[in-house]
């Protein structure tokens, strides 16, 4: 038995959407229909997976994603497109999305779909919530105190940041102690961890 999610599905096609919503029900779940990304985020949904059309194959998923981080607001996408391509499968996917698909016309694959992209859902929710908060201490740090971080995650010790920022060894270790303290950093690798994170917030959002 799938648990029910609220499925919102794009798709700039009216047969199409209407399709997707019947099986969507048939299925065990509730959907939600829009033409376009605007309308999706006009209506800002709290939760569920979003169901959307490649439109322009290739296009239409990296543009959704990117559109749907520029607002701050992010729901798992499942992608769709008849039939897939490779290349079009291969962007989605880098672009955030979780599952590409042959337009389903069956229940056993559309609820195989969305158990999988449920459960990545919430590894990669989990993810972006350590990546916002590691970016948030982060943008607690003076440039010089960034510098140090930057550095130190490239294996650098605290003489070659020196050398490499023309100042001395000692003034290095004053901003990295500043720097731990405003993480909250116990020691340098829990520091670099927390560079790691944020940086990983913008891989997510590319």
């Amino acid at each position: 038995m799938v648990d029910r999610v609220t499925l919102h599905i794009l798709d700039g096609d009216s047969t199409r959407r209407a399709q997707l919503a019947r099986l969507a029900f048939a299925a065990g779940h509730h959907a939600e229909i829009y033409a376009n990304a605007e309308e999706l985020l006009a209506h800002a949904p709290s939760g569920g997976l979003v169901l959307a059309q490649d439109e322009p194959v290739g296009e239409g998923i990296p543009r959704l994603i990117s559109v749907m981080m520029q607002a701050g607001h992010w729901l798992p996408v499942i992608a769709i497109a008849e039939p897939p391509q490779t290349a079009a499968v291969v962007r989605a996917i880098k672009a955030g999305a979780l599952d590409y698909l042959a337009m389903p016309t069956q229940i056993g694959p559309l609820n195989e779909a969305v158990a999988r992209a449920s459960r990545e859902a919430e590894a990669y929710r989990a993810q972006r919530a350590r990546a916002a908060e590691a970016r948030q201490r982060i943008a607690r740090l003076s440039l010089r105190e960034r510098e140090v971080l930057d550095r130190l995650a490239e294996g650098q010790s605290n003489k070659a940041i020196a050398r490499e920022l023309d100042i001395s060894p000692r003034t290095v270790e004053i901003h990295r102690m500043k720097m731990m303290g405003k993480l909250g950093a116990r020691h340098a690798a829990e520091a670099v961890r927390l560079r790691i994170e944020a940086t990983g917030l913008d891989d997510v959002a590319a």
